[in-house]
């Protein structure tokens, strides 16, 4: 079927509740370092829209028809998905709206990333970094039981997306909640194929919800229940 019958054939309601609500992230730069290997650089950020919030288990089963989440509801981020999962949601996403798919993938789940492509995406970690920071420059944008749902005050599962004060910017859960998968391979070298985790989760103590933490895991076999995504689109603002 194609995307504008799909479109038409789908309901205005269903079509309204996937459409992501995102922000406006503007250019600037980030200083990221990585103290497994005491490094430090500085990366530049190119405008771009990031989500408001977390992708949820309704927008999630609406693109894909599936919900592998652990703790079911339908305003609980998706959880349990792979990184490839989120990739393939990317791609459905952007097919339902006629853009342009950001990701090319093939039967060995190798995947090339369109970075000129208007499609959705997973930020990279550097622009995940800068936004949620949103111009702060301690470990975190506000205080952790403010803004994040963390093991202290989760009880013992996820919780509804955007539930707790946004940063400056007005991006919800960039801490805590679930951990967000970024487009980044971690270090080829020494991981493979390994992608960068960033934002910790419900299950997490305070020092795993910072905005400088780094962790990575397999692309495919890789899921659990306190790791979701957001998605991203490239801004034609420059």
């Amino acid at each position: 079927m194609k995307n504008s019958v799909l479109l038409r054939f789908m309901k205005k309601e269903t079509i309204y509740e996937i459409e992501p609500e995102m922000v406006r992230i503007p250019r600037g730069s980030i200083e990221l370092r990585d103290d497994r290997i005491q490094q430090v650089w500085t990366t530049k950020i190119l405008p771009m829209d990031l989500a408001k919030h977390l992708v949820t288990q309704k927008q999630y089963e609406a693109v894909v028809h599936a919900n592998p989440s652990a703790f079911k509801g339908t305003q609980l981020p998706v959880e349990g998905v792979s990184w490839i999962d989120a990739v393939t949601y990317c791609n459905a996403l952007s097919d339902i709206y006629s853009l342009e798919k950001c990701y090319e993938t093939s039967a060995a789940n190798k995947v090339l990333l369109k970075k000129e492509a208007n499609g959705f995406r997973l930020p990279a970690e550097a622009e995940w970094e800068y936004a949620c920071r949103a111009g702060s420059t301690g470990i975190r944008y506000g205080t952790l039981d403010a803004i994040a749902w963390y093991k202290n005050n989760s009880e013992g599962t996820t919780q509804p997306v955007g539930q707790k004060i946004a940063n400056d910017w007005g991006l919800y859960d960039m801490l805590g909640n679930v951990w967000e998968w970024c487009s980044d391979v971690y270090d080829e070298t020494v991981y493979g194929s390994y992608r960068i985790i960033r934002g910790g989760g419900w299950n997490d103590n305070e020092r795993g919800c910072m905005a400088t933490n780094r962790r990575r895991s397999h692309p495919v076999a890789f899921k659990i229940d306190d790791l979701g995504f957001r998605v991203a689109r490239n801004s034609t603002a420059h």
